[in-house]
């Protein structure tokens, strides 16, 4: 997720950020290029600039230019803008206490409403809500059949009429909720294709007789600008109470995300990160600045793991959070996570790593096959060498080379790139914003994490090669004649 804005916004704060001295005309010049990262994102053209503009303002100020560290004063600016463009979002949903709450999603056709609205309800579900959903699209072939599944996959009863209008549906639907003592509805209205194919009055009937607490419009982040479009023409119809991005586990790139809130001044809610039930997570403008910015998300990470596992009680919780925070991981833990990993999605995963997310798409290797040669590596070693790495001499090299069908060097440079991991997760947690930033954006030593590096790519048989005799011999002789 966002690999091409994360990896073009990270080349351009290192170009700015490296320069010896910074001035007025430099800045201006590095924050063209982050321009450019924007837009080559599909972030909205006005949004890019209105938001180069502010951090303009602020970059070229004196306290910035005449501080000890202005570099790193303009990386912090960028990611107070970023957090500022996207947020602030209030997750809350004030309940009504004397009837049913009513939820009404709408959105174009294919942008996941359908699915969305069940994720939407197995998450009110698991706080302790009793939710229904509501089958009001009655135009696209099969959506009714498809809520009814989803609905029966998370035991969640659907309210469903043949013969009758959508807003005949939804209406019988609040009083069927309140008689079954369900104290949420979700309704799932029509859509189409394209927004001026929108029964946009039959939305605006149900919105006003229904009277719906909640407007949420279900946007696909993989359509870039028209997602930014449709949700200023559905805010403009119905007044949205806050945005549902799906499809972000995609190849999004980011505009959607960073241009939402800034066009419509509606804020984005939740995010849906994969296909499964489980995969909508609310919204952080912070964490998804710290990601764009190539930090990762070690607490969403966190947070995802513990949901997965399920049966995890809140002090094992913080116990597992605090451990990851300080990166006070070994092989051993790594090798019982795998599990989970794949359950998760690999990729998605990686990611959330710090420095890691713009690397993937730089590695000839999938992010899957790369993790399965750890397992069999792991897997060829002993407790003691799985909780002490540094023992591994080359005859224990060879040993797990020959039992996982790899080579001795990749078994030695899988371990430097699991303790230069663990470093700099137990770094970073130690480190403020903007050192972070500097960490993973190359104004330091850690080059391993930059964009572009290779630390899932299977080594390369070769490298390091040893000259013969003769051509060093060859080598002396050349030497000799241009010295004559």
């Amino acid at each position: 997720m966002f690999e091409g804005i994360q990896k073009s916004l990270s080349e351009a704060l290192r170009r700015l950020t490296g320069r010896g001295r910074l001035t007025e005309d430099n800045i201006r010049e590095g924050l063209a290029e982050v321009r450019r990262a924007l837009l080559e994102a599909d972030v909205n053209y006005n949004v890019a600039n209105a938001f180069i503009q502010r951090v303009t303002e602020r970059a070229v100020g004196q306290e910035v230019l005449k501080s000890l560290r202005p570099s790193e004063q303009i990386v912090k600016i960028v990611y107070d803008e970023l957090v500022n463009l996207m947020g602030p979002v209030d997750h809350g949903i004030r309940f009504a206490k004397d009837r049913p709450t009513v939820i009404m999603l709408c959105g174009l056709q294919g942008s996941g409403k359908t699915t969305t609205a069940a994720k939407l309800a197995l998450t009110l579900k698991e706080i302790g809500r009793k939710p229904m959903l509501v089958a009001a699209d009655l135009q696209r072939p099969a959506a009714v059949e498809q809520l009814k599944v989803l609905g029966e996959q998370i035991q969640v009863p659907v309210h469903a009429e043949t013969g009758a209008t959508p807003l005949k549906v939804c209406t019988n639907a609040v009083r069927e909720a309140a008689r079954q003592g369900r104290d949420t509805v979700i309704l799932d209205t029509a859509g189409r294709l394209h927004i001026a194919e929108m029964p946009m009055g039959e939305l605006k009937e149900i919105d006003r007789v229904v009277k719906p607490d909640y407007v949420f419009l279900v946007c696909d982040a993989m359509t870039g600008q028209d997602a930014v479009n449709s949700s200023k023409a559905f805010n403009e119809a119905l007044e949205l109470n806050g945005v549902i991005l799906t499809k972000l586990d995609g190849d999004a790139r980011g505009g959607a995300a960073l241009s939402i809130k800034e066009v419509t001044k509606v804020p984005i809610k939740w995010i849906g990160v994969g296909e499964k039930l489980d995969r909508l997570e609310e919204f952080h403008p912070e964490r998804m600045a710290q990601r764009i910015l190539g930090q990762g998300d070690l607490m969403g990470l966190v947070e995802r793991v513990i949901r997965v596992q399920q049966s995890v009680d809140q002090e094992k919780l913080k116990k597992q959070q605090e451990r990851l925070s300080k990166g006070d991981f070994t092989l051993e833990d790594f090798r019982e996570q795998f599990a989970t990993l794949r359950q998760m999605g690999v990729k998605q995963i990686v990611s959330m790593m710090p420095g890691m997310d713009g690397m993937l798409s730089e590695t000839d290797e999938d992010p899957e096959q790369a993790f399965r040669r750890f397992q069999g590596m792991i897997d060829s070693m002993t407790p003691e060498e799985r909780r002490n790495p540094a023992i591994l001499d080359l005859s224990r090299r060879r040993r797990i080379a020959a039992g996982s069908g790899t080579q001795p060097h990749e078994v030695k440079k899988f371990v430097e790139q699991f303790e230069v991991v663990r470093t700099l997760m137990r770094q970073m947690m130690n480190m403020s914003m903007w050192e972070r930033v500097k960490m993973v954006t190359g104004l330091n030593k850690m080059g391993a994490f930059l964009p572009g590096s290779k630390l899932l790519q299977k080594p390369k048989i070769g490298t390091g090669h040893r000259k013969s005799a003769k051509e060093r011999a060859e080598e002396r002789k050349k030497k000799r004649k241009k010295k004559r």
